[in-house]
């Protein structure tokens, strides 16, 4: 918290990881000592109330009861961490006393306690606490994941409780991946990527054969990954990149779909690929001509050639005429395919007979 400032702020990163340990699957508590100014305490009181966290005021540790009655309370459960960016060396060797790990944030923190874990970064606690934990309970079972996606979609899986840091019944711990840090040095704790690659794509050139990673260019981040699996090919990522690339592109999507209609068998439901055709523009003559070679008629969905990882890859158009082409907006190219709706209509007529009651 920044306590100088005439109203208490959060330090940069604070928001995400109280969001991130809120979905943790772990206790956890706000505390401060006794002796702070009533506005920062408040703050800090109001912010453990939003995240549903504990709040705990610290008494100073030298011959206090109360503060060894709170460590052993929290001690019962199981493993206890203490993060903190301040250093109060009586503090420290009372929780250690108790078993209790702390961990010193920023290297202004200065500590030289052995016990003491020391990170520069705000950034490092999550995958610093995984992999504390993970040591403390020496299962070969417990496997870390690491994960790098959008802030909103990681949200939607950890309010499902899909990320928890505290192993799941399965034995997973869940870390994010921060692309603020020094990335080997996290992928080396973890043993197994989780990712959504198209959420790192900063552009597709769409005059480019999209073949993974040619033609597509991603964040920093995400790129160094994609380096971390060249040169280790048998780490465990979900999906592995060259079996999602094919999702980016129409095209591709069709020809898979093409392919698996050729697979069919005897006394099986048949699948059918859809009829389509890649165009470079929509003229109207020359368009004519490959709607007949190409075995379409209307009316047509027409769509970007790229199918997600950037900002129009979702701008369609359903077509009804070759006149309405002209003033199309839908970016080049394009695939155009067949629409046919599949939905059907049941009326169904009641009629009450006399004598009937309601229903």
């Amino acid at each position: 918290v920044g306590a100088g400032a005439p109203v208490p702020t959060l330090r940069p990163g604070a928001e995400a990881l109280l969001r991130r340990l809120r979905h943790s699957n772990l206790g956890v508590a706000i505390c401060h000592p006794e002796e702070m100014p009533t506005t920062v305490s408040g703050f800090l009181e109001m912010a453990a109330d939003l995240n549903s966290f504990g709040y705990i005021s610290l008494p100073a540790p030298t011959g206090n009861h109360l503060l060894n009655e709170l460590m052993l309370e929290w001690s019962r459960t199981s493993s206890c961490f203490y993060a903190t960016s301040t250093v109060d060396e009586d503090l420290f060797s009372e929780l250690q006393s108790h078993n209790w790990k702390v961990i010193a944030v920023d290297n202004e923190c200065g500590t030289k306690d052995s016990g003491v874990v020391n990170i520069g970064k705000l950034q490092e606690l999550l995958i610093t606490l995984a992999t504390l934990i993970k040591k403390e309970i020496a299962s070969s079972s417990i496997l870390m994941v690491g994960y790098a996606m959008k802030p909103s979609r990681e949200e939607d899986f950890a309010k499902r409780g899909a990320f928890p840091l505290y192993p799941s019944q399965n034995g997973l711990i869940f870390v994010p991946l921060s692309f603020e840090l020094h990335l080997a040095s996290q992928l080396q704790e973890v043993d197994i990527i989780l990712h959504k690659m198209t959420d790192e794509i900063i552009s597709i050139d769409p005059n480019c054969s999209i073949s993974f990673p040619r033609g597509i260019s991603f964040s920093a981040g995400m790129s160094e990954v994609i380096r971390f699996m060249e040169e280790y090919p048998d780490f465990c990522i979900i999906d592995p990149f060259k079996n999602i690339s094919p999702l980016l592109d129409r095209l591709q999507i069709q020809e898979i779909l093409v392919r698996l209609q050729e697979l069919g068998s005897e006394g099986r439901p048949k699948l059918r690929a859809p009829h389509s055709l890649k165009v470079i523009n929509f003229s109207g003559s020359e368009l004519q001509k490959q709607l007949a070679e190409a075995n379409l008629s209307f009316p047509l969905i027409v769509k970007p050639q790229v199918a997600c990882g950037v900002a129009d890859a979702h701008n369609m158009a359903l077509v009804f005429q070759i006149e309405e082409f002209s003033n199309l907006s839908v970016p080049l190219p394009a695939i155009l395919q067949i629409c046919t709706c599949e939905l059907q209509c049941v009326m169904i007529h009641l009629q009450k007979k006399p004598g009937d009651s309601d229903v």
